[in-house]
């Protein structure tokens, strides 16, 4: 069972260890739950040692369990502030990012015990801790920001000059059911942010197409690592059209006759299997003007083309533009010297400056280039023989020696 932290230093997960502790680790889920521990700060920070937070005050005297927490007002005073601990002498303090819960002394009466704040261990082999605090997880994930924890300035009381503070809880698994009167609340960020200027103001107008920029560079960088986009800040081209939804009969010289009364068609592809040729039932169609592409999206949208209705969009940042890669004009796509499958369909080395798909073209070139060189060698050689007159073999004739018989 593990919980993710995320802190002004960096993310932290930590296991749980349930089943040796199983009342602690269900103190701990149901406080993260209610969001007990947004926003608390680590308030005591020895290097090297430890780094205490879970206490709302921040005093280092607050905090209670859940179950004091989501008692009814009336009966709170019945129900105690603290549980006992679940100590396990097999879990020590014997490895940096152990977690344990603060165990709190019996002041003015009260039974101490364990509430809801807690520490992690910021060094290996604290041997003083063992047997006097509770351990109930370990951090798995999430050393770098221990470190930086450990480095921070502190006063003489411990409490950093900075504030260090734990932003949001999120559960990554829960296996208790929730006690009775648990009831988890909206989660609501009412806080500034670290990069937030709180007295700036900005027109209602130019709020929204600042907030939809955000949002569309945050859907980028997820389509960059799914890998949907070669990288986050690709431009799209604005003469092509995406068309999905089509029919599966559909053809190209059938979806390029439709569209080709908004303008010139550059290009019409309907994208298809590599294996069995079947239409993947999308395409992209390249107009000659950005203008062309534009009348195409208003007209064709959701118009019936083989009994489907199809989608059009206008732009898809898959496609390639011409001049560049991605949409952009300074980069080029990789190429190799061997033929890819665009471009070579021989499947063997091509050369540099050879026209794609002229595997064939080349092999005819090749054929005819012998037959022409065969036919002007035979009329080379009958050129020849007819040069050679009556008159000259006579003349020839004249000057080859005698031979006596």
């Amino acid at each position: 069972m593990s919980v993710l932290f995320e802190t002004s230093l960096g993310d932290i997960v930590i296991d749980l260890e349930t089943e040796l502790c199983p009342k602690t680790c269900e103190n701990f889920l149901k406080l993260c739950k209610v969001y007990y521990y947004n926003l608390n700060a680590f308030f005591n920070v020895s290097k090297d040692f430890l780094a205490q937070t879970g206490d709302p005050t921040a005093t280092g005297t607050g905090g209670e369990s859940i179950w004091s927490y989501v008692a009814p007002q009336g009966e709170r005073k019945s129900v105690p502030r603290y549980f006992t601990p679940e100590i396990v002498p097999k879990l020590k303090h014997t490895h940096k990012g152990t977690v344990s819960m603060a165990v709190a002394p019996s002041v003015n009466g009260d039974t101490g015990g364990c509430g809801s704040q807690f520490f992690v261990t910021l060094a290996d082999n604290i041997d003083y801790l063992d047997g006097k605090h509770a351990v109930f997880g370990h951090v798995v994930e999430g050393f770098e920001a221990l470190d930086k924890l450990n480095d921070v300035f502190v006063d003489q009381d411990g409490r950093p000059f900075k504030d260090v503070r734990i932003r949001h809880v999120v559960i990554l698994d829960d296996p208790f059911p929730d006690p009775e009167g648990l009831v988890k609340p909206p989660f609501f960020a009412h806080t500034i942010a670290e990069d937030e200027d709180p007295l700036a103001t900005l027109p209602e107008e130019e709020e929204e197409r600042e907030r939809r920029r955000k949002a569309a560079a945050a859907s980028a960088l997820t389509l960059e690592m799914v890998g949907d986009l070669p990288f986050a800040n690709v431009r799209p081209p604005e003469n092509v059209l995406f068309v999905c939804k089509l029919n599966p009969v559909t053809r190209d010289e059938d979806l390029e006759l439709i569209f080709s009364r908004f303008g010139t068609i550059m290009s019409c592809q309907i994208i298809r299997d590599k294996r069995t040729g079947d239409s993947l039932q999308y395409a992209f169609i390249e107009f000659d003007k950005r203008e062309e592409a534009e009348q195409a999206y208003f007209k064709m949208q959701n118009v019936l083309v083989d009994d489907r209705r199809i989608w059009v969009d206008l732009w898809d940042q898959r496609r390639k533009e011409k001049g560049g890669f991605g949409g952009r004009d300074d980069l080029e796509e990789t190429r190799r010297y061997r033929g890819s499958a665009r471009g070579n369909d021989r499947g063997d080395y091509g050369m540099v400056f050879e026209v794609p798909g002229a595997g064939s073209s080349h092999r005819r070139r090749r054929s005819r280039s012998r037959n022409e060189d065969r036919e002007r060698d035979r009329s080379f050689e009958d050129r020849r023989r007819r040069s050679h007159s009556p008159h000259d073999r006579d003349r020839r004739s004249q000057y080859r020696p005698r031979r006596d018989r």
